[in-house]
């Protein structure tokens, strides 16, 4: 498997829930509040500690729990592009527009936390799917669940770490639109049963879905990720 490194940002507007393409000008309209904002948290940080520090520092603060989310989207959208591109044996028509749509909103999501962060978004990750194997249904939808479950967790769990209710409501928006891909690809796994709300991810008695820490969503999500990923200045409560 190739190398994969997913930088490249398209334009995209929240329009009837849905995130569509628009002009650029138009989108950096759009998120020029959230990126000024951005700036303004970030222009306390100590460049210095930035420097000391090994591997890709996602930062401090609301802009360290947005590029949080900003590597999980990367990760997301990188497998799912290369789902579309080496389609599986067998994949039929309807989970091939299901996987599509959901390529399609990962690449929104990830393009939006990039314009936001503006000069404060981390690079474009090194990713490494070696471990799936595309050609092999199974082996992909697997893949997806475990993708779609930990980022559902991961907004779960990040939710709390940020001051922002600006960006709180974003991620309540965002965390929404992956719990139904995650109910989407556990269908496709078991069509006939109740998985899609399984106990292993909606804790029985109370009905709350399952959350995450940073620190341990990254552990499992080291598989896939190349880049050294630096989380030492994430918020913890």
């Amino acid at each position: 498997m190739p190398k994969q490194i997913i930088a490249n940002p398209s334009d995209y507007q929240l329009e009837k829930g849905v995130l569509q393409p628009v002009g650029r000008r138009l989108f950096l309209r759009y998120a020029g509040m959230t990126a000024a904002t951005s700036a303004l948290l970030l222009a306390g940080c100590d460049k210095d500690d930035d420097n000391k520090m090994t591997g890709v520092n996602l930062g401090s603060g609301d802009i360290g729990i947005l590029n949080y989310a900003y590597a999980l989207e990367q990760l997301e959208a990188a497998f799912y592009i290369q789902v579309i591109q080496s389609k599986y044996a067998g994949m039929t028509t309807a989970e091939e527009q299901i996987l599509t749509d959901i390529r399609d909103h990962e690449v929104a999501h990830r393009d939006f936390f990039k314009a936001a962060l503006g000069s404060n978004a981390i690079p474009g990750l090194e990713v490494d799917f070696s471990s799936i194997k595309f050609n092999d249904r199974a082996s992909v939808l697997n893949a997806a669940k475990t993708f779609e479950d930990l980022g559902v967790s991961a907004y779960n769990g990040a939710g709390k770490l940020l001051v922002s209710a600006d960006y709180l409501l974003l991620a309540g928006k965002i965390v929404s639109v992956e719990a139904r891909h995650a109910a989407a690809i556990r269908s496709l796994l078991n069509p006939k049963s109740a998985d899609f709300a399984g106990d292993d991810v909606v804790t029985a008695g109370n009905g709350l879905d399952v959350q995450r820490m940073p620190m341990e969503v990254l552990s499992a999500a080291k598989t896939y990720v190349k880049t050294q990923i630096n989380a030492d200045q994430l918020p913890t409560q």
